[in-house]
């Protein structure tokens, strides 16, 4: 597996918003439409909710005002790592695995856990590695291509280009059929069966 920045995030030099963040920026813009007089369920289309949010976010809205749908700080054990160091872990991953030493340009989860060791000195699990890849850096899982060693293009598009137009002609003039068998088998005819 491999992890890179979403294509959002790529091409923004700020960084995404964090998924509480994107949350109360959803409230803040329903409130603007409360004020508008927009009915709940314009507002739930809107701001891309269920209507039942809407109507539990306007109850709060009318008892305790805006103020009562900001975000409010988080509880708990504070994040390992302050905002400078997440920005040197960043500016880190963006040079690549390969110029932190490793073979291949792909981040995994102990590539990445070891390159915030390295610059930070702080270990963290790989639960907590996820958490500020997706969350503080607001990058995703991206799988490899799984491609044969062995493919050829150019003998591909060779292929593509005369040996498919003879077969197809053949076929035709013979009155054929062309069928293109995997490991499941074939059969002319469709089986229905209960499973």
């Amino acid at each position: 597996m491999a992890y890179q920045p979403s294509p959002s995030a790529a091409g923004s030099s700020l960084p995404p918003l964090s998924r509480p963040q994107l949350a109360e920026a959803r409230r803040v813009r329903a409130v603007e439409l409360f004020e508008e007089g927009a009915s709940n369920a314009e507002i739930a289309r809107a701001v891309g909710v269920c209507a039942e949010s809407v109507r539990r976010w306007r109850r709060v809205w009318e008892e305790g005002g805006v103020s009562a749908l900001r975000r409010r700080a988080a509880t708990g054990r504070p994040p390992k790592l302050d905002d400078a160091q997440v920005e040197t872990v960043r500016a880190a991953l963006a040079r690549g695995a390969q110029a932190h030493g490793f073979e291949a340009d792909l981040w995994t989860l102990e590539r990445v856990g070891a390159v915030v060791e390295r610059m930070t000195g702080v270990a963290l699990s790989r639960a907590s590695v996820w958490r500020l890849l997706t969350g503080r850096l607001g990058w995703s899982l991206q799988r490899p291509e799984r491609r044969a060693v062995e493919r050829d293009e150019s003998e591909i598009a060779r292929w593509i280009a005369h040996e498919w137009p003879r077969i197809k002609k053949g076929a035709v003039n013979t009155r054929a059929w062309i069928v293109f068998l995997d490991a499941s088998g074939f059969f002319l005819l469709p089986q229905i069966r209960r499973t």
